[in-house]
């Protein structure tokens, strides 16, 4: 390997140390609810992300914030020598979107039917770190 592509392989390499992400595939949620709960915490610092999500109402919050943990665990992880506290995480990214839907019937009168739309979602928190402080 050339000088200039290894150089160029170690600085990709770097900027993947500062990010980790986590999925959630399938979550029995409908996609606009969640959504509502995503754009609380997006851009958001990690403590005032988490606090955010433990002391919300919505049924929404409890799995994405059991996501979240998951993303600084991916994070920690990674950065074995670093600690959570001084690399002033945050939400970078949220996505919210629609998974696989159940598909069922409900009785109507006169003998019809209506389609029950049971729908699902996918969520992905990225989680990045400021780079003002190096962890070289």
């Amino acid at each position: 390997m050339g000088s200039r592509k290894k150089e160029m392989a170690d600085a990709i390499k770097a900027e993947k140390k500062q990010i980790a992400f986590a999925k959630l595939n399938n979550c029995p949620t409908s996609p606009r609810k969640m959504r509502l709960v995503a754009d609380l915490v997006r851009g958001e610092k990690l403590e005032k992300a988490l606090n955010v999500l433990r002391f919300s109402s919505k049924e929404a919050s409890r799995r994405l914030e059991k996501l979240v943990l998951s993303a600084v665990a991916n994070w920690q992880s990674k950065n074995e020598d670093a600690s959570v506290e001084d690399a002033d995480l945050f939400v970078k990214e949220i996505r919210v979107d629609g998974g696989s839907m159940l598909k069922r019937l409900r009785p109507a009168p006169q003998g019809r039917a209506h389609r029950i739309r049971k729908r699902s979602n996918h969520v992905t928190v990225v989680l990045g770190a400021n780079n003002n402080i190096q962890s070289n």
